[in-house]
């Protein structure tokens, strides 16, 4: 046994488990919890204690190292199946409806004999985001929270993108069907099932997806969520669901201690840092940022697809780094996580290029603690694209626009970024730009530079390190011969070419999309009139990275990213359902009355 202090704080516990406790929501459905409690003697311990919650959609079983280590350290650790999932009651309805559950789940807790009253909520990607939507309703006894690759709002930057819609959902659709309660009843649906999933591929290529099409007809709340997805394109009341769009209801939001916790290749990475920016304004508790260059759930990694940032970019203790937030907040013990500085990022870069033992680009990095995001010393400083197809910060002089033609039956392919939930059919992080047969959609080995349709804007060789840690946002003048069109964006560092990489390499750090008809505003559709020139802002996901000595800063603007985001057909019908497609002649503008540039947050080292 550990040394004993006040309340406890310091104690190894053994465990008593208390599985599938069924807890009342207010609408009378149960919801399957199991309770880790503090024991001596094969007994629950006497007294009152904090408690620790998680909400899952993956099977609570899988959390069972989670709710020994809190039990062990004087922590009640609470552990549900969300609504419609597993053990418990009612149906599914994916991230929407988790506020009203999260909230009574906490108030339940807090009424039982072994609580003191003082809650906490961890968990990551459904199971951070379902802590922001309980957060919105404001519990009394919410207390702390940790918050893991969460997002703020779904429509803005999660299965909607600027308009364009995340395909990572459908993949997610399908493999959750699998381990639906019907189908864990149903061995011959679970076949079903599991076989659309082993060709969600093949899915991928018969989009729209069209009702009753797929084994996802057996689960009507499954296949409406998807036919939800691909046609609700406007901001409207659908999204306006807290558990969709939780910055619709900061006011409302509970103020308690809490960590955002993500990486700059997350799905989550704009989300992230948004909640940080408006809560740390808005609450008296103490709010923390901390952003590492991981993709989704990564933090235990030292890499990002094929680049590694070194050992220092490991977050190897995630339980204790709960537990110390935890402990501060929930137990009152001073152990100075409230002195820290309330922003801690990870500096992308600084790295020789090479390969290293395993085979990945050596692009390092180091951490950095911070008062603030963004940064306080940033220096905004467009870099403008010009028809000669460099990039500079000199201002672009009159010039012949540069046209392209964007064909939806051959899009560009996806390789690597901001992905999650999509393994099977995407992988996330950073990758050198140039095709190879493990990305969805590519038909050979060239760089995507030198595909038709793919622009190529590229600063000349930096003669010093130049540090972009911020926001990034391109203002793009362009026109189109269609009535709606999209246009994506690609921030890449090109690394010079060494023995390892003879032809360089073009690591991307940041992209984006957006969808003409939303080009205005995401509350409504407005086509656009063939041939007019529009502005677009295109806001893509912040980053922190030393574009080092050597390198060059590219930007590539294109039409699609595919399958990461829908393929736009051109024909401005209905979202969703349009079977038809066109070819879209776009035209991208670089003149003085047409500045396209993207907005570099620069921070002087």
């Amino acid at each position: 046994m550990g040394e004993t202090g006040m309340r406890g704080s310091w104690m190894e516990y053994d465990v008593v488990v208390q599985k599938n406790v069924m807890v009342p929501m207010r609408d009378g459905v149960k919801l399957a919890t199991d309770l880790y409690l503090p024991a001596k003697d094969g007994e629950v311990a006497e007294g009152k204690f904090p408690a620790v919650m998680e909400r899952t959609p993956y099977d609570k079983e899988g959390k069972v190292n989670d709710g020994r280590y809190f039990a062990r350290r004087g922590y009640v650790c609470i552990l549900q199946d969300v609504r419609g999932r597993f053990e418990s009651e009612g149906i599914w309805h994916p991230f929407a409806k988790e506020a009203p559950d999260g909230f009574d789940s906490v108030e339940w807790a807090a009424a039982q004999p072994w609580c003191d009253g003082n809650i906490g909520t961890m968990g990551g990607s459904y199971c951070g985001s379902d802590q922001s939507a309980l957060a919105t309703l404001n519990p009394p006894h919410l207390k702390a929270m940790v918050i893991a690759v969460g997002t703020s709002n779904y429509h803005t930057s999660s299965m909607r993108q600027n308009g364009a819609l995340e395909l990572r959902f459908y993949v997610y659709a399908y493999r959750m069907a699998t381990t639906s309660p019907e189908a864990l009843a149903n061995p011959t649906l679970k076949a079903a099932l599991e076989a659309d999933f082993a060709r969600v591929e093949e899915w991928l290529t018969r989009t729209p997806y069209r009702k009753g099409s797929s084994a996802l007809r057996f689960l009507p709340s499954y296949e409406q969520w998807v036919l939800d997805l691909q046609a609700e394109g406007d901001f409207n009341d659908y999204w306006k669901q807290r558990g969709y769009a939780i910055d619709h209801y900061y006011e409302e939001h509970a103020d308690v201690p809490t960590i955002y916790l993500g990486g700059w290749y997350d799905s989550y990475a704009r989300g992230t840092p948004a909640n940080y920016i408006a809560l740390s304004k808005m609450m008296k508790t103490p709010q923390h940022l901390h952003m590492g260059p991981w993709t989704h759930g990564g933090w235990g990694s030292s890499f990002s697809g094929d680049v590694d940032f070194g050992p220092d970019a490991v977050l190897d203790d995630y339980a204790g780094y709960r537990m110390r937030w935890f402990d501060r907040w929930l137990k009152g013990i001073d152990n100075g996580v409230d002195a820290e500085k309330p922003v801690r990022i990870f500096v992308m870069g600084g790295g020789n290029s090479e390969k290293d033992r395993n085979g990945r680009l050596s692009h390092m990095g180091e951490w950095r603690d911070v008062e603030d995001w963004p940064l306080a010393e940033t220096n905004y400083t467009p870099y403008y694209i010009h028809g000669d197809g460099s990039l500079s910060r000199e201002e672009p002089q009159a010039s012949v626009p540069t046209p392209y033609t964007f064909d939806p039956r051959d899009p560009v392919p996806t390789m690597g970024g901001g992905i999650s939930a999509a393994n099977q059919v995407m992988d996330a992080g950073a990758f050198d730009q140039r095709g190879h047969k493990r990305f969805y959609g590519s038909k050979d080995t060239l760089p995507l530079s030198a595909r038709s349709d793919v622009l190529v804007f590229q600063t000349t060789v930096l003669e010093e390190d130049l540090e972009v840690t911020g926001p990034l946002t391109v203002k793009l003048w362009a026109s189109s011969s269609a009535k709606d069109t999209d246009f994506t964006v690609k921030l890449i560092d090109v690394h010079p070419p060494n023995v390892d990489y003879p032809e360089g390499y073009a690591q991307n750090i940041s992209d984006s999309i957006i969808r003409g008809r939303y080009r205005n505003t995401r509350d409504h559709q407005e086509l656009m009139n063939p041939g007019e020139v529009y502005e677009f802002e295109i806001v893509m996901y912040p980053s922190s990275n030393v574009f080092g000595k050597g390198h060059c800063i590219r930007l590539d603007v294109s039409s699609s990213n595919f399958p990461r985001f829908d393929i736009n057909p051109n024909t401005g019908g209905s979202l969703g359902r349009d079977r038809r497609i066109v070819l879209a002649e776009n035209t991208i503008y670089h003149d003085p009355d047409h500045p396209s540039h993207i907005l570099l947050p620069i921070i002087p080292r």
